[in-house]
């Protein structure tokens, strides 16, 4: 007589789109196929994601969906009851707001937490502006670093613009940030401002929408043209000394 074996429980790592306006003719018939046997989504945002999944009408009841939140402010009880759903429910998925989960996302950590209980976790492609805007940057993709958010402070902005530039230089490094869309303005004026002139500068603006935008210059370049016109579109930043 066989005994019958368990699987273990898998958590899928969906990407999202980056934009309201881009094709999603990369979301295949797998990742459909996902959406429809998962009942339970770990996601930042529960409107967006009911959103999300609505728009690509696939039949799934969306009011029989549990949702939990996994935000910057989530902490280690949550993500360890979280671990124990997974496990319960055999089938979870985790969305970012946008683009790969885990990626300047605060889904690593839930991520993390099933590794330490021997959960399968499974990412699916996707886009991801990062990694997008340094494939259309030009700058080094064999060295590069991604810091986050710099500081909001301008003079500590200042200090550690002109660090990641001395690092850029020393170690042929591309240096990649991103900022919340209406602080734009001011991180390109605090960029133009503490750079070298030959510094390679650039920036991805609505990447894969209808509003896309990616250019790279020298700052002496930029300085002598026309500024770039800010619209709150989500963007990423980048640099290379």
């Amino acid at each position: 007589m066989e005994v019958a074996v368990s699987s273990p429980p898998v958590l899928y790592l969906l990407p999202v789109p980056l934009s309201d306006t881009e094709n999603t003719d990369w979301l295949g018939e797998f990742y459909r196929s996902v959406l429809r046997s998962c009942n339970l989504y770990f996601v930042e945002n529960e409107r967006t994601c009911r959103r999300f999944i609505s728009s690509l009408k696939l039949g799934i009841a969306l009011d029989k969906l549990q949702l939990e939140v996994v935000d910057k402010d989530t902490g280690p009880t949550a993500f360890h009851h979280y671990g124990t759903l997974i496990e319960e429910q055999k089938t979870a998925a985790l969305m970012s707001e946008s683009g790969c989960p885990g990626i300047a996302d605060p889904g690593a950590l839930l991520v993390a937490e099933a590794h330490r209980r021997g959960i399968i976790v499974k990412p699916l492609a996707g886009p991801s502006s990062i990694i997008l805007a340094l494939m259309a940057s030009g700058l080094s993709g064999q060295c590069f670093a991604f810091h986050g958010y710099l500081p909001i402070d301008e003079k500590e902005k200042s200090l550690k613009i002109r660090q990641l530039e001395k690092e850029s230089r020393e170690k042929k490094q591309s240096q990649i940030f991103i900022e919340t869309p209406f602080r734009n303005q001011r991180i390109w004026e605090s960029l133009i401002r503490n750079l070298g002139p030959e510094t390679r500068l650039g920036f991805a603006s609505d990447i894969l929408g209808s509003r896309e935008k990616i250019a790279v210059k020298t700052v002496t370049d930029w300085k002598k043209g026309t500024e770039p016109v800010w619209e709150k579109n989500p963007a990423v930043f980048f640099f290379m000394a």
